[in-house]
């Protein structure tokens, strides 16, 4: 694999101001009810919001498609960049034992003002080589949309 096919994006239109959807990312107790894609729950076990902070999420799935075990992914991972309002920049590690999952994925949300509503943008590099372009950018954009639902109610559009 090259390294463009080592990077994977998703985006959507959220109708939520970029403020409330920052907010929603850097809040453990937030991100707990949005982050995991459809078939999974999520458990933050550690998370310090702030430039150089780590965090380890525990993603549990329904089915046999985990990375740690046959149904879990634990991601550990440290906070590089915060720009209120604007960015986050996640260096991440899938804990694993299987070498395709090996490596650091650098995960960057993007957050653009478009009116009222915010363009996310989310790019995953240097995503390890067992996780599938499709499979991947088909849970982000289920995150995505877990975020939309859940910023539309929390910020009452």
């Amino acid at each position: 694999m090259n390294d463009t096919d080592r990077t994977h994006a998703s985006s959507r239109l959220i109708s939520a101001n970029s403020a409330c959807i920052y907010d929603a990312c850097i809040q453990s107790e937030k991100l707990m009810r949005w982050i995991a894609p459809a078939g999974a729950v999520a458990n933050v076990e550690k998370f310090e919001a702030r430039e150089g902070g780590c965090f380890k999420i525990v993603l549990s799935f329904n089915n046999d498609i985990g990375k740690s075990s046959s149904r879990t992914d634990v991601v550990s991972g440290r906070f590089l960049r915060l720009v209120p309002d604007g960015s986050i920049v996640q260096a991440i590690d899938f804990v694993s034992d299987r070498p395709e999952f090996a490596g650091t994925m650098i995960m960057s949300w993007f957050l653009h003002p478009w009116g009222e509503k915010t363009l996310v943008s989310v790019v995953a590099e240097n995503v390890p080589q067992g996780i599938s372009r499709a499979d991947h950018e088909l849970g982000m954009a289920s995150s995505l949309e877990n975020l939309a639902g859940f910023v539309e109610i929390v910020c009452g559009r």
